[in-house]
């Protein structure tokens, strides 16, 4: 399904990003106040802070709900600036929405929940506000078009996505792994929606948020959602992933935003060469596969099983070694050999089956 979207038109300097700040939570009313009168002296003219705050365990700051919300709305009264927030349940769209929020976002745990976000999507029905929908906590691009879908359905045609991450067990850069390839698989599918980045979330520490930002303006990037503090070490949640207002204005000053769309003769050239070699690929992907067949007919002749263990385990390590001295990471050539192999044993199963 196509989503129904109209242009976001949020105040921004620039075209690219569009920038929204502020804390993790709003904690108290001097320090919203505080971190807002210093990102609006730096120009920012979008507010975020979390008012209800899912947290992983119990025992945590879970925020300070209704009681933060005239706080919202003293921002917007005094700065200027749009104000935004999560919602994680019909009940907070309805505060939310009461006491004037401005941008709506979906969190990462909620949006994993079809349940959840059909009851969000139902609440929202007759509403015309922006709502932005974070990716679910696991790498799962259905499950996030689908998150946005039915917002969608609800009439709501403002919307965004936000990239924050993708949890993972072994977790050592990144806080949550990018995983690149999923929004930009989001964008291929759907080029009119807006992506938003999440760099706070994504690197879990304020020294990876300014490569961060530019990586994801690299990719083509329609904004950025950064959590900014005006204590940061003070901070009752996620301390170490928020900057000042100060170092946010400096991070954003750094950026190189590159134009998407100018080409030049020189890349087309270079880019005729990458379709000359990728029809290389494939021609040899072809034979590879036709040697593959012949083989599965040998092991149907001498009843020998499909997977041999040592040979495919001898594959994954000769390519991914051989990668590495070609200049190339060795997982990623590891991967590539997998999938191959995998299409090679459904090639093999389906010769073995006639």
């Amino acid at each position: 399904m196509e989503l129904e979207l109209e242009k976001l038109n949020l105040p921004s300097d620039n075209e690219r990003p569009i920038v929204i700040a502020g804390p993790c939570s709003a904690e108290t009313e001097e320090q919203v106040m505080g971190t807002a009168r210093e990102l609006a002296r730096k120009g920012c003219h979008m507010f975020r802070a979390g008012v209800w705050k899912p947290r992983t365990k119990p025992g945590g700051f879970e925020g300070n709900g209704e009681k933060a919300l005239p706080w919202m709305k003293q921002v917007k009264e005094e700065t200027g600036m749009l104000t935004a927030t999560e919602v994680a349940t019909p009940e907070n769209v309805e505060l939310a929405l009461k006491y004037g929020i401005d941008i709506l976002w979906v969190g990462a745990r909620t949006s994993a929940n079809p349940f959840a976000m059909q009851a969000l999507a139902d609440s929202l029905r007759g509403v015309d506000v922006p709502v932005f929908v974070k990716n679910p906590v696991n790498p799962d691009l259905e499950l996030w078009i689908g998150a946005m879908e039915r917002i969608n359905q609800a009439g709501i045609k403002k919307m965004a996505a936000i990239h924050r991450g993708f949890s993972s067990y072994d977790k050592k850069i990144y806080r949550n792994l990018p995983m690149w390839q999923i929004p930009i698989e989001l964008h291929r599918r759907i080029p009119e929606l807006p992506i938003i980045c999440d760099p706070s979330h994504i690197g879990g520490s304020r020294e990876l948020i300014a490569p961060l930002c530019q990586q994801a303006m690299d990719l083509g990037f329609d904004g950025l959602i950064v959590e900014s503090h005006c204590s940061p070490d003070k901070a009752w949640s996620d301390a170490k992933q928020q900057v000042t207002p100060e170092v946010l204005d400096y991070i954003l000053s750094l950026l190189v935003i590159r134009d998407e769309t100018s080409t030049t003769e020189g890349i087309s050239q270079l880019r005729k060469q990458i379709d000359d070699l990728d029809n290389q690929l494939m021609e040899l992907l072809a034979k590879r596969m036709r040697v593959c067949r012949e083989i599965g007919q040998y092991k149907k002749e001498h009843n020998m099983t499909v997977l041999q263990a040592a040979r495919y385990n001898e594959i994954l390590e000769k390519r991914g070694a051989q990668g590495a001295l070609c200049g190339m990471d060795a997982q990623f050539v590891a991967k590539v050999f997998e999938g191959i192999h995998e299409e090679s044993v459904r090639q093999q199963i389906e010769i073995i089956n006639k």
